[in-house]
């Protein structure tokens, strides 16, 4: 009897979970970082409510194999809201930004809206975009601040 309601739970919770799965709301945010200046490793993209901004805990990431001058990044399942974009060109692969010793990020970074960065990272207010819930596309640069920079040196 055991068994049965066990086998019966099992295949009730893989019911309950596939509505759930296709249904997820929300739609497709392309992100186009310029100014990429090789192809080693990757790009990361994270989407931030104003909560999670600057922070290591947005929602909504993806990632792309670098590729010099343009790498795009899509992300799916994005609710309709404000955003701020943050990426990074993680060159070494080992999934942080590397920083020289005062605090300088050694790797390419970059942020919606290309918001300043003047002695620290952007503000919310800089950054922030509001999403529409269906398609939209963005645009940004990449910004290294030491060793060689990227494909466009302006």
């Amino acid at each position: 009897m055991k068994r049965i309601l066990t086998i019966g739970l099992v295949a009730l919770a893989g019911v309950l979970a596939a509505p759930i799965a296709q249904s997820a709301p929300g739609g497709t945010l392309t992100i186009r970082m310029s100014n990429v200046r090789n192809a080693k490793g990757e790009v990361l993209v994270a989407a931030c409510p104003q909560a999670q901004f600057l922070k290591e805990t947005c929602p909504y990431n993806g990632s792309a194999p670098a590729h010099p001058g343009v790498t795009v990044v899509v992300l799916h399942g994005l609710p309709a809201g404000q955003y701020a974009v943050q990426t990074f060109h993680d060159e070494n692969g080992n999934k942080k930004v590397d920083r020289n010793f005062i605090g300088i990020p050694k790797e390419g970074v970059g942020f919606s809206n290309d918001a300043p960065i003047r002695m620290g990272p952007p503000k919310w207010a800089d950054a922030m975009f509001a999403f529409n819930g269906a398609e939209q596309a963005i645009q940004l640069k990449t910004r290294y601040f030491l060793g060689q920079s990227g494909p466009d040196k302006r």
